[in-house]
């Protein structure tokens, strides 16, 4: 099968226990991913193991509304979602850590991974692709909300 796999890391000038909970909250998605129009909570906040989430994004000129699930959560170091859409299962996965002699900075990950299948699967390459550009941009964003 025909995996996506897309990893992009930035630092941000702010300690991570300013930018993980920020990040973490599915509240600020729209915020800093471009592609990201809402987050609506299908559980009770905060976050948490078992927690989801219900976004609508425009990927590929396509409007897609799909539901992760909270499947990972360690406060401040890393946390993991998870949808089981049909076409394409995807897994997003955000670490952080402290960053520079003085830990005043965080180093944060952003990885999309997924497999897709029938006729998504054919587009697999352009895919990833666009989801590195997305992330490229939607971390840049981040970085400039934070280091305000």
């Amino acid at each position: 099968m025909i995996r996506v796999d897309v990893l992009k890391e930035a630092v941000i000038a702010a300690p991570c226990d300013r930018v993980a909970p920020y990040a973490a909250d599915p509240a600020h998605a729209p915020e800093w991913y471009a592609n990201i129009s809402s987050a609506d909570w299908r559980t009770p906040p905060p976050v948490t193991v078992g927690s989801r989430v219900a976004f609508v994004a425009r990927f590929l000129g396509r409007r897609l509304a799909y539901t992760y699930e909270i499947t990972v959560y360690e406060p401040g170091r890393r946390m993991v979602m998870r949808t089981k859409e049909d076409l394409f299962p995807m897994e997003t996965t955000y670490t952080w850590e402290p960053y520079g002699q003085a830990s005043d900075h965080t180093r944060m990950t952003l990885r999309n991974r997924g497999e897709p299948s029938g006729f998504v699967s054919l587009g697999a390459g352009l895919m990833a692709a666009a989801m590195r550009r997305a992330q490229n941009k939607d971390l840049a964003a981040l970085k400039a909300l934070l280091e305000r």
